[in-house]
């Protein structure tokens, strides 16, 4: 079932994974049905639509949604990818706000990036974590946060861009609590508030939420990660697919359309990041 541009327009469908995450892919029931929104629901709406073809939604986990895209699943293990065994493809596009990693690479082909990101350490209020004060440098800022990683118990999640061997949590000796179930990543600050852990790692979608969400019962101390991007994945032989995506992304930006379509979703982002959507247009 692996296909590309061509073959797509043929059968008439464009099969979206999306894995639930912020306001990227949320769902949510009506009687008895599951419904989905959100940000990467709708730029793949209209992408389809600009191509000429039905939109189908395919929904995935994290531990799974490569699989889905390729036909064999690779997972981050020991800094390295470990691959399963052969399985369907059931998608054509990966779109949930995922987080250009080099590990990801190996696996699937990136579009031009959409959203700016970050990893974040965020605590619970109460916690003696104080944030940091920022300098001019993020290499700086992450070292002053590392610092206060000893010893403290760091909620994060593996096969996510909150991945604990990323950042090297062990090295900067915090206790890392991996969840015993899988979680979704919005549900990183509620598992926090109802556990022992003291802080957890977070990223800049989803902090934004948990902010707006708990506004009196988190706090961000500071970055763990250099700047990163989010970017929609594609099988590495669907080059035309690609290609028309950026394309698409291109002119929505040069229009001004893909703004709005943020603001909707992801109001305060401008914010932070102001600079990123202001030159979007350009790109």
């Amino acid at each position: 079932m692996a296909r590309d541009l061509v073959e797509i327009q043929a059968e008439g469908v464009l099969r979206h994974l999306g894995v639930p995450y912020a306001n990227f892919v949320s769902q949510y029931v009506e009687g008895n049905k599951v419904n989905h929104s959100g940000l990467d629901i709708e730029l793949m709406q209209n992408f389809a639509e600009h191509i000429g073809v039905k939109y189908e939604f395919v929904p995935a986990q994290w531990t799974s949604v490569f699989g889905m895209l390729t036909g064999r699943n690779g997972q981050f293990i020991d800094n390295k990818v470990v691959y399963s065994s052969p399985e369907p493809i059931v998608g054509d596009i990966i779109a949930n706000g995922l987080t250009i990693l080099d590990w990801r690479r190996e696996l699937v082909d990136f579009s031009d990036d959409y959203f700016p990101s970050a990893v974040w350490l965020v605590a619970r209020t109460e916690s003696e974590l104080s944030p940091i004060k920022p300098s001019d440098s993020l290499f700086d800022d992450i070292r002053m946060v590392r610092e206060l990683l000893k010893d403290r118990d760091i909620l994060a999640m593996k096969q996510s861009c909150l991945d604990p061997d990323l950042y090297d949590l062990e090295g900067a000796q915090a206790n890392v609590i991996l969840p015993a179930k899988q979680l979704q990543l919005n549900e990183m600050v509620p598992f926090l508030l109802n556990i022992e852990a003291e802080a957890t790692l977070l990223d800049v979608a989803d902090s934004l939420i948990a902010i707006e969400k708990w506004p009196n019962k988190i706090k961000v101390i500071g970055p763990i990660s250099e700047d990163q991007k989010m970017a929609i994945g594609f099988r590495k032989d669907s080059p035309q697919l690609r290609a028309a995506f950026n394309d698409y992304l291109k002119q929505i930006r040069a229009d001004g359309s893909y703004n709005r379509l943020v603001k909707k979703y992801y109001p305060t982002v401008f914010h932070y990041y102001q600079d990123y959507f202001e030159t979007s247009g350009a790109r």
